[in-house]
């Protein structure tokens, strides 16, 4: 898996044991956008492993937890994003709002069974109406839109501002709200005294470096100065 990207052919070599009733047989592919490594996949590529799905039979999901980031890095619309899935998740929760994440039924046929999904295998928070209102402000003046392609942009000052640190390797093109890099574990042990972060790999040395909607210049900047001043670390 390239850049943290599936691809038709790797979910073709998942498909061998279909019609053996020793084992589970697939039904749905779960996409994320943006991925987990921080990556997009482009249109092209949604609507490749889209049509892939519905010509085996297979139902498409999108992890839309960071669908905004996605959207802003790609330049378009939501809608064109959520046109390649039969179900998906348009997240707030990681773009300014609280707790607030919607699930998008695109398939009618698939709609009547939401209601209950709902309260079978996921929760239904009470007083939901005041969690949803947030999406309306989101959605307003596409505020969903400013607040990620701010975040995407702290992230790139980020990576721009680590790559030239000796010692630190970006590991990931730079397409979100993500920087994924490799660095000394002591350099590591050193920020981590200050900052709070997510080691991916420890056997690599990788971490993970997030920017938000409220990301400041000023916040990388103080960021990057303890990232240069712990590269002897």
């Amino acid at each position: 898996m390239r850049d943290g990207k599936i691809t038709p052919e790797l979910i073709a070599e998942k498909l061998s044991g279909r019609g053996d009733d020793h084992r589970s047989q697939p039904g749905v592919v779960a996409l994320t956008q943006s991925t987990e490594l921080g990556t997009c996949y482009t249109l092209a590529e949604m609507r490749k492993i889209a049509d892939f799905c519905h010509a085996s039979d297979l139902r498409l999901y999108l992890d839309g937890a960071r669908l905004a980031n996605a959207a802003a890095s790609l330049d378009c619309s939501l809608a064109e994003l959520a046109e390649c899935a039969d179900a998906l998740s348009f997240g707030g929760t990681k773009n300014g709002a609280m707790g607030a994440e919607a699930l998008i039924v695109m398939r009618p046929a698939l709609s009547p069974d939401a209601p209950y999904l709902r309260k079978q295998l996921l929760q239904l928070s009470s007083k939901l109406r005041f969690v949803a209102a947030q999406f309306n402000a989101l959605l307003h003046d596409e505020l969903w839109r400013a607040n990620a392609s701010h975040a995407n942009a702290m992230a790139r000052l980020l990576a721009k501002g680590a790559a030239v640190v000796d010692g630190i390797e970006i590991v990931h093109p730079v397409q979100a709200n993500a920087v994924f890099a490799r660095l000394h574990p002591r350099h590591i042990a050193a920020l981590q005294e200050n900052w709070t972060f997510h080691v991916w790999d420890e056997e690599d040395n990788m971490v993970r470096w997030m920017t938000a909607f409220d990301t400041t210049e000023a916040d990388v900047n103080a960021f990057l100065g303890d990232v240069r001043s712990t590269a002897g670390s």
